[in-house]
């Protein structure tokens, strides 16, 4: 089996951090890590000042092979009645890294068929893998989005780990006594703890192939 460094198995998830999507986000690390994978996000960027974080949330996304960006929940905040312009934004950020980087690639997610053709009409022409806002619905797009030659997990194996990942993510809210788990230290903890179980307990089951590909 050919050994895949870091970077190449490194993905930059930029998606929502607000508690509807928490299912999909917890489906990302699952699927991701279940197509062996290392998930890398902005939560892992410590509080800086501006200036310097925005070079972080670059370094970061210029550190991994892929970057997939979520563009379903770009509309009107109920509660502030802002737009929502972090992930447009970020995913501007990994266009930019990949006139930088050649081999930087970029994954465009949303919940609904053509309608980045009108919130984004600059990307006419990229084809957005369709989740349709439910957990199933990403770890399908994922095994679209990312490729393997062998070993390839199906939907079923996807769906077990994220059944595992969901009640790792029930206790870490019940031992922190936190709502979200949108912070560094849960993210770390959801990532480390998901790959030893999918190590351990699903991919001696999954044929191992070559490495991922895009």
């Amino acid at each position: 089996m050919k050994r895949v460094g870091v970077r190449e198995r490194s993905v930059f998830i930029n998606v929502p951090f607000d508690s509807e999507y928490e299912p999909l986000y917890l489906a990302q690390i699952a699927g991701l890590i279940g197509l062996g994978f290392l998930p890398r996000c902005v939560l892992e960027i410590p509080s800086a000042g501006k200036a310097i974080r925005l070079d972080r949330i670059l370094q970061c996304i210029r550190a991994c092979k892929y970057s997939l960006h979520d563009l379903s929940r770009c509309g009107v905040d109920p509660k502030s009645r802002c737009a929502r312009f972090n992930m447009p934004f970020e995913l501007g950020l990994a266009v930019a890294a990949q006139s930088v980087d050649r081999d930087h690639k970029w994954v465009l997610f949303e919940s609904k068929s053509f309608r980045l053709q009108k919130s984004l009409s600059d990307l006419n022409g990229f084809d957005p893998h369709i989740h349709r806002g439910t957990p199933v619905g990403v770890l399908h797009a994922l095994r679209n989005a990312f490729q393997r030659d062998r070993g390839r997990p199906n939907l079923d194996d996807l769906r077990a780990l994220l059944r595992v990942v969901n009640g790792m993510a029930r206790d870490l809210k019940a031992r922190s006594r936190s709502k979200s788990l949108y912070d560094a230290s849960s993210f770390r903890e959801l990532v480390r703890a998901a790959s030893l179980v999918a190590d351990r307990r699903y991919r001696p089951m999954w044929s191992r192939g070559r490495g991922p590909r895009p």
